[in-house]
């Protein structure tokens, strides 16, 4: 029996699990056919992609509200399309904006779901929680302190690890990171990732600049790396950043940067959990769009104390988070120069993102595979 698998997935870390799901999910059903929306890495790993995931990376409730015409028209063609080919399982990884409700939509058909990367049900709004359980016969969860919370409103999920755990070294090779990148084994390195979104490139990096250019004073011979997406996020880089040589622009090798790096200066999201998988000591700097701002504070819709991965896994503030009026060059630049000049700060770090690391490594494809075989095995 030949399996239908719809799958949707936004921006670049989207495009990555659902490559690694495919894979796993063809070693189980090897004549199962593959399509929806996804990037490079999902058509790569054989999937037909009807639109590029490329058309989901928008980031922030105002941003949102501006592509709403065009988002809401993509939604309502793709799940027509998506009920029309009769898929045995849709899968809707992370996206959550988008995605539950297609998920919902399909349900209602009779369309079994997934969502594959639990929204942040521990840091907004717990009872969002029952909310996706009507959109989602099963969810997986990248994070052990998920499962519960879905358990208490009677919603099926299942922590499956995180794919970066699995994919990092749990002792990254440092020095054969700056062998490949053709650095020098001695010199002070700075990682510099602003985003992977344009909007996100354009409000942050400027500022990301700057602090780096404030840190380069004070620390002789620095070199700073800046890993560009694609190359529409090389460009927008390159526009900010100019000819300045202390700057080098890479396409892509954004994990052998981190790991190469002294320190990683970086916007929020799924680049901290990778530098702490890379075990290197790093700053969290963050503005949303100021309407955003301002709607998150009114309705005290975070509840988290914490907002980058390594501080929320490990139930304390490990790295330095600067976020909104915080972020500036000046309090980035003297949360940086800590990690450069105090050894014993940064040695301490390790064995906490170690610890972290063993937790999350869990063979995650396989197991997120492993459930969705059980929900289509189930009558």
């Amino acid at each position: 029996m030949t399996r239908r698998i719809a799958l949707c997935a936004g921006e670049t870390s989207g495009d990555q699990l659902g490559a690694g799901l495919i894979e796993a999910l063809r070693e189980r059903f090897p004549d199962a056919r593959f399509a929806g929306i996804g990037g490079d890495a999902m058509r790569a790993a054989g999937m037909d992609t009807w639109f590029d995931a490329n058309e989901l990376a928008v980031m922030g409730l105002a941003e949102v509200l501006a592509h709403l015409p065009r988002l809401l028209k993509l939604r309502k063609a793709f799940r027509q399309r998506v009920l029309e080919w009769k898929p045995d399982v849709f899968i809707g990884i992370d996206a959550p904006d988008f995605n539950l409700g297609v998920e919902r939509w399909l349900k209602q058909r009779g369309v079994r779901t997934v969502h594959d990367v639990s929204p942040s049900v521990w840091a907004w709004r717990e009872n969002r929680a029952r909310k996706i359980g009507e959109s989602a016969d099963r969810v997986l969860c990248l994070f052990p302190m998920e499962p519960p919370i879905y358990a208490r409103h009677g919603v099926d999920a299942a922590f499956i690890g995180h794919p970066l755990a699995d994919a990092i070294a749990l002792q990254p090779d440092r020095a054969g990171a700056r062998a490949a990148l053709g650095e020098s084994g001695d010199a002070p390195l700075l990682a510099l990732l602003p985003g992977s979104r344009l909007g996100e490139i354009r409000r942050m990096l400027p500022d990301f600049a700057e602090a780096a250019r404030r840190l380069a004073a004070e620390v002789p011979g620095l070199r700073v790396l800046v890993p560009a997406a694609n190359a529409q996020c090389r460009a927008a880089i390159d526009a900010i950043l100019g000819d300045a040589p202390m700057f080098r622009v890479l396409d892509g090798q954004a994990q052998r940067i981190m790991i190469a790096s002294d320190a990683v200066l970086l916007a929020s999201g799924t680049a901290a959990l990778e530098a702490m998988l890379c075990k290197r000591p790093m700053v969290v700097g963050h503005r949303i769009a100021p309407l955003t701002y301002r709607i998150v504070r009114l309705f005290g819709m975070l509840k988290s104390a914490h907002v980058s991965l390594p501080n929320v896994l490990a139930g304390e503030e490990l790295i330095p988070e600067l976020l909104q009026d915080d972020c500036t060059p000046g309090n980035l630049h003297a949360a940086l120069l800590r990690w450069f000049r105090d050894d014993d700060a940064v040695a301490t770090l390790q064995p906490r993102f170690l610890a972290i690391h063993q937790t999350l490594r869990r063979d995650a494809s396989a197991r997120a595979a492993d459930a969705v075989a059980q929900l289509l095995r189930q009558p």
